[in-house]
């Protein structure tokens, strides 16, 4: 009988076709989103830009906003960084390895590690300056779209819950998506308020970070089921034991 090392993929199973399905419908969506979203920007589609001037004129923190809100504002905004992610990603992609879950952990990476060049190069295709606030996104040398921070937080969170999602419970999933869909929407928010995004910014990174989240999910196996897809019971087991 098949053994496995607690932290390693389930062997021998795959991906239900309804799950597999709608994550390619969801990872297509993402796309089309982003695509349309840049293309909007880069042809200065007047609609969208002035939804974009409304929204940033209507939420935009203030030049002369004090520090404590300056300090709140970063702060919430953090979670988009990448230094962030590998704050959190690292112990994890450790674990993994040393439970030799090498599918896993090259999911984590994939995802979590090149989602930022891939952000970068979107940004110099579309070639969107920032918003031009005195406090806010004209103190930048950076291009807009996409945004880094709701491209990075989107991965973060993504990242998070299909790793998890098979160690947990119906009442723990429903905690941590309404959880990790606060956050995501937090910091985006952020980057608005800050003055140093758009509204479509925003939108095109959240896209960006769940369609190339997915994408990669699917392109390792890491779909609950899948050869990525941590089994349950992992976290409770110590290293070592086999099933």
């Amino acid at each position: 009988m098949h053994t496995a090392h607690p932290g390693q993929p389930v062997p021998a199973t795959a991906p239900s076709r309804a799950v597999t399905v709608r994550t390619l419908y969801a990872v297509a969506a993402a796309a089309v989103v982003l695509a349309l979203l840049g293309w909007a920007v880069a042809a200065q589609f007047s609609p969208l830009l002035r939804v974009d001037r409304a929204v940033s004129d209507a939420l935009y923190a203030g030049d002369d906003r004090s520090r404590l809100v300056e300090s709140a504002l970063q702060v919430a905004t953090a979670p988009g960084l990448s230094a962030v992610r590998g704050v959190v990603f690292l112990p994890v992609l450790a674990w993994l390895v040393l439970r030799r879950a090498w599918w896993t952990a090259g999911w984590l990476l994939a995802a979590a590690v090149l989602v930022g060049p891939l952000t970068t190069l979107l940004k110099d295709l579309v070639g969107r300056q920032r918003p031009q606030f005195a406090g806010g996104g004209a103190g930048y040398q950076s291009l807009s779209y996409p945004s880094g921070h709701a491209s990075g937080v989107a991965t973060l969170v993504t990242v998070a819950l299909v790793l998890a999602w098979p160690l947990l419970g119906p009442a723990a999933r429903r905690a941590w998506l309404a959880a990790g869909v606060a956050l995501v929407l937090l910091v985006g928010l952020t980057r608005i308020w800050l003055g140093v995004h758009y509204l479509s910014d925003v939108l095109g990174g959240w896209a960006l970070g769940l369609g190339w989240t997915l994408l990669m999910a699917l392109v390792f196996g890491a779909l609950p089921g899948g050869r990525a897809a941590l089994r349950p019971g992992t976290a409770a087991l110590p290293p070592g034991t086999a099933t």
